[in-house]
C-alpha cells in the first residue's frame, strides 16, 4: 500500500491507531479483512474516514451505503447479470457477426453428414434434434445455465469461507457486513466468470467441445467464426474441417443424450469439487497487503492469479480425479468413434485429430483464467490413452459391448484401468445385470453392519480417493500413442 504523505491517515505502516487497535475496539485485528478495509479506506469509509469509529474500526453504515451502491443486488453467490455482461464486452471486443444463412445451411448438412457417418460407428442413435450456428454472443447465452451450475457450488463455499475467516468477534461486530462481503466475492466471481466466458466464446469450436453438455439439450452447434479460425493454416479444404468437426459435436450429442447419467455424473463431481473449500488466509492477507486499492489492473490481475483461489483438500482431489477420468473417458470414445466413422472416407482425419489434440494438450488463456477461478482444468489429461482403451475394448469385444461399458457408471474404466488401456479389454468385464446384483448385495451388507454399529465407510466415501495408481498429469502428445 502506498506511503504517500497525502494519503488517509492510518494508511501507513507507522500509523499510532494501529497499536490502539490491537484490542477489543477492532476485532478485524491481524486478519486480511485488516488490510482489505484499510486499503479499500480511501473510497469506501474505512480507516481514517469521516465518521470512522473508535479505535479506527471502518464506520459499517458507510461501507454498507456505499458497497451496495457499487453492487446491485443478485441471488446466489455469483453476480450472473455482471458476469453476462462482462462476458458480453469481452466478446465486443473482437468483430462478432450473426452466422449467415449460409454458414447455418451448411453446418445443418455438415451434422446431417455427420450422424450418418456416424451410424455405422456406433449402435447410439443421433442426438440432434436441432442443429444451430451460434455466434460467440450466443454461445454465452446459450452455455451460461450450465456454467452457472458448474460455477455456484464452487463459489459458494469460497463466499461462505470468506465469511467464516472472520474471528467471532469481528462476526458478532459485524453484523450485516457479513452480507455485504457475500456481494463483494459474488461481484468478484461475477467479474471473473465473465471474463472466462467471454474469452472461452472466442475460442470453442461447439455446444461441447470442453466435453461437457454446456448447450441446450438436443441441440447441436458450431461457432462458424471460430471454426474458421481454427481451420486458418491446416492445409486441409475447408468442408473437411467442418465436417470433422460436426462428426465431433453429434459424437459428443449421442453420448449425452442417451447416457442420461452421464451429465450429472459430470456435474456431480464439480459439486463435490466444491464442497469443503478452504481459504489460504496468510496467502490473502500477504496479497492484500501489497495491493494499491488505486490501481485497478492490479486488483484484477491478483484476481486472474488466483487471490481466493481455494486450497485443495483430499476430498476434492478425489473429485477432480474422477472428472478428469470422465472427462478423458468421454473425449476418447469421441476420438474413437470418429475415427472408426472417418476410416476410408476421410484421408485429412488423422491429421485434423492430432489438430484437434494438440489445440487441448495447449490449452489458452481463458482455460487458464477459469483454472485459477474454480481450480478445474477444462481439458482431459489423458485422451490418448482412453481413446486407446475404447480402441482396444472395440478390436477384443466389438464395438457394442464397448458402448454398453456406458449403461451404468459403475461400469467406466477408472484413472487405474487408463495406466493400463490395453489390458482393459482383455479382463472379463461386468454387465449392467451383473453390477445391479452385486450392488444390491453390497448396499445390504453395509446397511446390516452399519445397524450393528460396525459400519464403514468404504471406498468412494467422500474423502477417498477414486483409485490408487493414477499417473502423472501428462498433457495429450506427452505419452506415446498407444492405440
Amino acid at each position: 500500500m502506498s506511503n504517500d504523505p497525502g494519503s488517509p491517515a492510518g494508511d501507513g505502516p507507522d500509523d499510532p491507531r494501529d497499536d490502539e487497535s490491537s484490542g477489543a475496539g477492532n476485532p478485524f485485528k491481524g486478519t486480511p479483512f485488516e488490510q482489505m478495509f484499510g486499503a479499500l479506506g480511501g473510497g469506501l469509509g474505512g480507516f481514517g474516514m469521516p465518521g470512522a469509529g473508535a479505535a479506527g474500526m471502518p464506520d459499517l453504515s458507510a461501507l454498507m451505503s456505499q458497497m451496495q451502491a457499487m453492487m446491485a443486488p443478485h441471488e446466489g453467490s455469483v453476480n450472473w447479470t455482471l458476469a453476462k455482461d462482462v462476458a458480453r464486452k469481452t466478446v465486443a471486443q473482437e468483430p462478432d457477426p450473426t452466422p449467415t444463412e449460409r454458414q447455418r445451411t451448411d453446418i445443418a448438412d455438415a451434422l446431417r453428414l455427420a450422424d450418418h457417418w456416424l451410424d455405422s460407428a456406433t449402435e447410439l442413435p443421433s442426438g440432434i434434434r436441432t442443429p444451430a450456428a451460434w455466434s460467440r454472443a450466443e454461445w454465452v447465452e446459450q452455455t451460461v445455465e450450465v456454467w452457472r451450475r458448474l460455477v455456484e457450488p464452487v463459489a459458494e463455499h469460497v463466499v461462505a469461507a470468506m465469511g467464516d475467516a472472520l474471528p467471532e468477534e469481528a462476526r458478532a461486530m459485524a453484523g450485516p457486513l457479513i452480507g455485504i462481503l457475500g456481494q463483494a466475492g459474488g461481484a468478484m466471481f461475477g467479474s471473473q466468470v465473465g471474463q472466462a466466458l467471454g474469452g472461452l466464446a472466442g475460442e470453442v469450436l461447439g455446444s461441447s467441445d470442453v466435453g461437457l453438455p454446456l448447450g441446450p439439450a438436443g441441440t447441436g452447434a458450431l461457432v462458424p467464426r471460430n471454426v474458421a479460425a481454427f481451420a486458418d493454416g491446416l492445409d486441409v479444404p475447408a468442408q473437411d474441417v467442418l465436417l470433422y468437426l460436426a462428426l465431433r459435436e453429434a459424437a459428443h450429442q449421442r453420448l449425452f443424450a442417451h447416457v442420461p447419467w452421464l451429465g450429472p455424473h459430470l456435474v456431480a463431481a464439480v459439486e463435490d469439487f466444491g464442497r469443503g473449500t478452504s481459504i489460504d488466509i496468510s496467502g490473502i492477507e500477504s496479497a492484500v497487503r501489497d495491493l494499491d486499492p488505486t490501481n485497478p489492473m492490479a486488483i484484477q490481475q491478483a484476481l486472474e492469479g488466483g487471490l481466493f483461489e481455494p486450497e485443495r483438500t483430499p476430498a476434492q482431489q478425489a473429485a477432480l480425479t474422477r472428472l478428469e477420468t470422465a472427462l478423458a473417458l468421454v473425449e476418447g470414445w469421441v476420438d474413437e468413434v470418429v475415427s472408426q466413422a472417418t476410416d476410408q472416407r476421410m484421408p485429412q482425419a488423422s491429421r485434423l485429430q492430432e489438430a484437434v489434440r494438440r489445440r487441448r494438450a495447449a490449452g489458452g488463456p481463458a482455460e487458464s483464467a477459469f483454472s485459477a477461478l474454480v481450480g478445474l482444468e477444462l481439458r482431459p489429461r489423458r485422451l490418448r490413452d482412453a481413446a486407446a482403451l475404447w480402441g482396444s475394448l472395440r478390436t477384443r469385444r466389438g464395438q457394442d459391448a464397448r458402448d454398453a461399458v456406458w449403461s451404468h457408471p459403475d461400469l467406466l474404466p477408472t484413472a487405474a484401468d487408463l495406466d493400463d488401456p490395453l489390458g482393459f479389454g482383455e479382463r472379463e468385464q461386468p454387465t449392467a445385470e451383473t453390477l445391479s446384483d452385486e450392488a444390491f448385495d453390497a448396499a445390504l451388507a453395509d446397511l446390516l453392519d452399519t445397524e450393528a454399529g460396525t459400519g464403514d465407510q468404504g471406498p468412494g466415501g467422500p474423502d477417498e480417493p477414486d483409485q490408487p495408481g493414477e499417473g502423472p498429469d501428462d498433457a495429450p502428445g506427452e505419452r506415446p500413442d498407444r492405440g
